[in-house]
């Protein structure tokens, strides 16, 4: 009877270790499929995560890129703009330059000639008067002067050169001149010379009455500008 209890006894606890290995091995098995379930998915969410990742930075690349090429444009039409007004505004400045230039608003400097007149001491030879410079400054004109004064006052458009024959008085642009007179022109020196001195030309005729007149050529003559206003009366 003793040995059937203790074959009894043996045969549970056998069967309770099998029960308990299958328990443990069961658990095992569980615990590795529940892991690698866990890694699997853990993998699959790094994948979703990544190209999600990816996505969005493709999505940032193609934004910052196109800002680039904006910018990009935007810059190359503000250089062509500036361009265009830089050159826009050298071709003004050029222009304001000419036309403060033809209007003796600026001193100008240039190749051209002197012209020197002196009264004379000889009572028998005739008084420089306004009329003389009147016809040696259209002479010039005619000959291209660029620009013409006549003891520093500058001759525009609208310059007067008046003689006051009672009391011997020359008046240019209004102010009184008195001898000697220097009349400057800048322009071609040798034809403005020659448009003086040839045969029958103003200064040629005054020396032929004694007047006392020289011409002296120059690569660098200095003529001041206006500095009267510039009315206009009739236009508008």
């Amino acid at each position: 009877m003793k040995t059937k209890m203790k074959k009894g006894k043996i045969t549970m606890i056998i069967t309770a270790g099998i029960a308990c290995f299958v328990l443990v091995l069961v658990m095992t098995m569980q615990f590795k499929i529940v892991n690698e379930a866990d890694i699997t998915s853990i993998e699959n969410m790094r994948k979703t995560e990544l190209s999600t990742e990816l996505a969005n930075w493709k999505t940032r690349y193609d934004e910052v890129n196109k800002q680039y090429e904006e910018t990009v444009s935007m810059i190359e039409e503000y250089k062509n703009n500036k361009e265009s007004n830089e050159q826009t505004n050298s071709l003004m400045d050029e222009e304001l330059k000419q036309i403060n230039i033809t209007l003796g608003k600026v001193d100008v400097e240039g190749e051209g000639i002197t012209i020197l007149i002196n009264e004379t001491n000889n009572d028998e030879v005739e008084k420089i008067t306004a009329d003389d410079l009147l016809l040696i400054v259209n002479a010039l004109k005619l000959a291209g002067a660029e620009a013409i004064s006549i003891n520093d006052q500058r001759i525009i458009n609208m310059s007067d050169i008046v003689y006051i024959d009672a009391a011997g008085i020359i008046r240019v642009n209004g102010e009184r001149i008195l001898a000697p007179y220097t009349i400057k022109a800048i322009g071609d020196s040798d034809y403005l010379e020659s448009s003086l001195i040839g045969n029958g030309g103003v200064v040629d005729d005054m020396k032929k009455k004694e007047q006392d007149v020289t011409i002296q050529k120059s690569n660098n003559i200095t003529i001041y500008k206006y500095n009267g206003e510039i009315d206009t009366k009739y236009m508008e």
